[in-house]
């Protein structure tokens, strides 16, 4: 903030002094110079800020991405999707848009959005060519890093605020480019203004950059730490970052202009730039990081061997075989995990080493009829709604169909009712949640009133009565706020600032609602309720009072809850898991259950908590 101020100062002064080098020091004109380029610079961020509302694939577009399609059948951008959903089970978010940079020879790649709900993903064509899937999956990794601890966000704001103060330097290089060639007797006058524009803007540069290299040197540091973490291995990331290093084209992009902006964003170098203006710390120093006895020497050997036959990441995999563990066996759904609150909350937006291995064992478990419909435009809507209908009471089942039946039409009613009788009815809990990640992002390529149809659609179908399940009526709101967040990311709430004493009446409400649901015999349910009352509030006495309303009792709690500060929410799950888990021991259904909640809170949590099945 420092120096984006002195930028602007510096930015006012230049251009006052420049106006009192032509026309004098006449402190009309100085104002006016001075009220105008604070102006400029004032609506150009406002500007910036407003063309990046629509989230991260607007982003992605603007610097020439191209969407890849959900069922795409071309290798290396089936492998990418793969890397990218798997990523996506393992950290408990929904699966982002993914774009390829196709003019793009270098190796990169950047996360860009407000929220996991718009967030997109990009990769440039070279990361395609030359890594191979354990590269990509490092790359993947850090990126997701990115999206996990709020870069994202922060990345997207700097790019908006920073434009204000770069516009002046555009403008004039603009001017020269295509004004200079006029023939008109005011050229002269223009190529002048023009320079005088590139001069000042030069000083926008100057603290852009510096401000660029403050935020991303830091960051991308731990972010190369989280995707070992993530990844379980160091080998992708430092051989991703090798190649790098090694190849011809490097990180760089060729389109400089578009990556001045986004430098700060990318996984790798961009501009070229060291010193005080390197958003990277040096690329040796990243690889001597994950592995400390590499040398410069042997990177030198690897320049040589890749500069007379380039990396191929596709023949890579084929040459060493494709990593296989082996597909795990997925827990029963009635198995108990033993677990603590503290270590729940400790996973919130943190998946360890084992969370990609689980990923890896739900995507290939996940029944394949049902993966391929949350692939396809058509059938993601009846697919997402059959998960939330009502198994055990046929009259509640009854109302839902009417209400999808006046909204969408009796086709997409039928077939949800189909699914929900058919291939839903034996899903492996696990296999909930994940099944509706990899349907967001094909969702919400509908047009937008499509989505509101299908936000009052949904809303419908979990408020029928108090009888809709809970995890189904959380589910609901899950998908509710995913789609809002998407249709206007840039008016997602930022981090709250609420603490616990402010919202006492909430938090009774929710774990009221998750003792009940868990525990059968009242005299449990109330012991549930106060274990987690006894995390969050421990001084206060609010008494057991279940809702008469049920589950909808809870369209009330969520926004305050949801604005709580980040220690309060770090608070929060651990009651739920209290409440859920007062016993000791929770299945993993309640698990599941667990996790839609906190998903709810925009505390999205990894697919299998921690602990041993019982």
């Amino acid at each position: 903030m420092v120096l984006f101020a002195l930028a602007v100062v510096g930015i006012v002064v230049v251009a006052c002094l420049a106006t009192a080098l032509f026309v004098g020091p006449d402190p009309g004109a100085l104002l006016g110079t001075a009220v105008i380029t604070g102006g400029i610079i004032g609506l150009a961020s406002l500007y910036r800020i407003s063309s990046l509302g629509s989230g991260g694939s607007a982003v992605a577009m603007q610097m020439g991405g191209v969407p890849v399609p959900e069922d795409t059948a071309d290798p290396q951008l089936r492998r990418l999707r793969n890397v990218v959903e798997e990523m996506s089970i393992a950290s408990g978010v929904p699966v982002p848009a993914v774009f390829v940079l196709e003019q793009e020879p270098g190796i990169n790649a950047f996360a860009a959005g407000y929220s996991t709900s718009d967030a997109a993903v990009a990769v440039t064509r070279g990361a395609l060519d030359r890594l191979n899937r354990d590269e990509l999956q490092g790359v993947i990794a850090h990126e997701y890093s990115h999206i996990l601890n709020g870069d994202m966000r922060l990345n997207i704001r700097l790019m908006g605020v920073l434009f204000g103060i770069l516009v002046l330097g555009l403008m004039g290089r603009k001017i020269l480019m295509f004004g200079g060639r006029s023939r008109d007797r005011n050229a002269g006058a223009l190529v002048v203004f023009a320079l005088v524009a590139v001069v000042v803007g030069a000083i926008g540069m100057f603290f852009g950059r510096m401000i660029k290299a403050g935020v991303s040197r830091s960051r991308e540091v731990l972010a190369d730490a989280s995707a070992v973490q993530f990844t379980r291995q160091t080998r992708g990331i430092a051989g991703a970052l090798k190649k790098i290093a090694g190849v011809e084209e490097g990180s760089r992009f060729q389109q400089r202009a578009e990556a001045e902006e986004v430098s700060h964003m990318l996984f790798g170098d961009g501009l070229g730039l060291s010193g005080l203006f390197a958003t990277h710390p040096p690329i040796l120093k990243r690889i001597q990081a994950l592995e400390p006895g590499f040398r410069s020497e042997q990177l030198e050997r690897l320049q040589q061997q890749w500069r007379s036959a380039p990396p191929n990441g596709m023949q890579e995999d084929l040459t060493m075989g494709l990593a296989a563990d082996g597909v795990a066996m997925m827990p029963d759904a009635r198995a108990e995990l033993a677990v603590t609150p503290p270590m729940v909350s400790s996973q919130v937006a943190n998946p360890d080493e084992d969370d990609y291995r689980r990923a890896d064992t739900i995507a290939a478990t996940l029944p394949g009829e049902l993966a391929a419909l949350a692939r396809q435009r058509e059938s993601v809507k009846p697919l997402l709604l059959g998960l939330l209908l009502d198994d055990d009471d046929a009259s509640v089942r009854g109302h839902q169909h009417s209400e999808i039946v006046a909204r969408l039409g009796g086709d997409v009613a039928r077939q949800a009712g189909e699914l929900r009788a058919g291939p839903l009815l034996s899903l492996h809990p696990l296999h909930r949640l994940p099944l509706a990640q990899l349907a967001f992002p094909v969702l919400r390529l509908r047009p937008r009133p499509e989505l509101e149809a299908f936000i009052d659609t949904v809303h419908a179908v979990v408020h029928t009565d108090d009888h809709v399940s809970l995890f189904e009526y959380c589910l609901g709101q899950l998908l509710e706020r995913q789609v809002r967040e998407s249709l206007e990311p840039g008016r997602r709430p930022r981090m709250g600032r609420r603490k616990p004493g402010n919202v006492k009446q909430e938090f009774a409400t929710l774990l009221a609602v998750v003792a009940r649901a868990g525990h059968a015999d009242p005299d449990d349910a109330r012991r549930a309720y106060l274990a987690g009352m006894q995390r969050v509030l421990p001084r206060d006495h609010v008494p057991y009072a279940p809702p008469a309303r049920g589950v909808l009792a809870l369209d009330d709690v969520w926004e305050p809850l949801d604005r709580l500060d980040p220690l309060a929410k770090e608070i929060l799950v651990e009651a739920i898991t209290a409440a859920a888990i007062h016993d000791g021991r929770v299945t993993v259904a309640e698990a599941e259950l667990l996790r839609t909640i906190c998903g709810v809170l925009h505390c999205p949590l990894p697919p299998m908590l921690e602990g041993q099945a019982a």
